[in-house]
């Protein structure tokens, strides 16, 4: 917790004036709770609360000001406004940004590059109504736009899941000059039209019923896998209108392992097409984040059946997940993040030491 600054966390609570009736119980302690509660993997208020509660020697070192009461962690995880978090979220991943911003891929170092989906949360219907999804089911989305440069969750949108993913498109702001990666379920163009104009490059796969008019084919080495590599213009009288430049049409199938013909689209027309189908394949890496996150951060059970509970619930997990990631670059520690939040989990009173500990004068004669 030391990582995270006092003065940053009570801007964030200033600006929604979210302390405002609060009489004993702040924001500060909210955060340590739920943080306590991502750290360690517990499942409910109440394991939360008898955990903390077991060691109330150490509760005060560690933050807490005030007594830790379920129901008042309750009222507070309905009633606080959870945008402090998401804003909290926001200022923690501004500063993991400048920490990883020498971190670059091995084939592509010169740009930044982002990969874009969603993953599904099940939920009750009885419990969550206003996350109605369809006939007897609810869901949430949680859309995130993950930066391959050390894999941190720079956008995260959580909407219900009759949000189409494409609309998530029209949320974000696009960095001029770097890449950003989605599959097919993302495929507008003039959505796509939009990145273009803004002096980003998308990577996206074509469809099965793509229409196109091919302009010019390049020179391939096909022991790479690339099959074809060619410029073409879309011919279809609706979607030409809304994409009229042309498009990089790419074919790639693993040399390796010889799987089925897969066909890229990019508006980036320089770099190599290898390189362009392995960073299609780095994609991969949000998926292991989302799995990652869902083993090692409490997501899919929520501690409250109100919309900014849940809410408060994820935004306070992207936080611990943020602080992870810093702590982990500030003091150079090895492994990958899931694996200092599972060392973690087991070790959540235990202080810091600067040098090794003896235990010479303890072991009997």
């Amino acid at each position: 917790m030391e990582v995270l600054h006092r003065e940053v966390f009570q801007r964030c609570v200033e600006r929604f004036d979210a302390d405002a009736l609060c009489r004993s119980f702040s924001c500060h302690d909210q955060f340590l709770c739920m943080a306590f509660a991502q750290l360690t993997l517990r499942t409910s208020l109440r394991a939360t609360v008898e955990c903390l509660c077991a060691r109330p020697d150490l509760l005060y070192h560690m933050g807490f000001r005030a007594p830790i009461c379920r129901t008042t962690l309750a009222e507070a995880n309905e009633r606080r406004d959870a945008r402090v978090y998401e804003q909290l979220a926001a200022a923690l991943m501004r500063k993991a940004r400048r920490l990883y911003q020498h971190a670059t891929l091995a084939f592509l170092p010169e740009a930044s590059a982002f990969a874009l989906d969603s993953t599904t949360i099940e939920l009750c219907l009885s419990l969550f109504p206003w996350a109605h999804a369809g006939r007897r089911r609810a869901s949430a989305k949680l859309h995130t736009l993950l930066a391959l440069q050390g894999n941190l969750p720079t956008v995260v949108i959580f909407t219900c899941a009759r949000v189409a993913d494409v609309n998530i498109l029209d949320e974000l702001s696009f960095e001029a000059g770097a890449f950003y990666i989605f599959d097919r379920g993302y495929l507008d163009f003039a959505r796509l039209y939009h990145i273009h104009q803004c002096q980003a490059f998308f990577v996206t796969r074509a469809r099965n019923n793509f229409r196109f008019r091919r302009s010019r084919s390049r020179p391939v080495d096909k022991k790479n896998g690339v099959l074809f590599d060619q410029s073409v213009r879309l011919d279809d009288f609706k979607t030409k209108k809304f994409y009229p430049q042309a498009v990089r049409r790419i074919g790639y199938r693993a040399a390796e392992t010889g799987k089925r013909l897969v066909v890229f689209l990019t508006n980036n027309f320089t770099v190599p097409a290898a390189d362009i189908a392995r960073l299609y394949k780095s994609r991969w890496q949000i998926e292991l984040f989302f799995r990652g996150i869902k083993q090692h951060l409490c997501i899919q059970r929520f501690f409250g059946e109100s919309s900014n509970a849940v809410k408060a619930q994820v935004w306070i997990a992207r936080c611990v997940y943020l602080l992870i990631a810093i702590l982990k670059k500030e003091r150079k520690l090895p492994g990958s993040l899931h694996t200092i939040l599972q060392i973690i989990s087991v070790h959540p009173f235990e202080q810091s030491i600067d040098r090794p500990t003896t235990y010479k004068n303890h072991l009997p004669d």
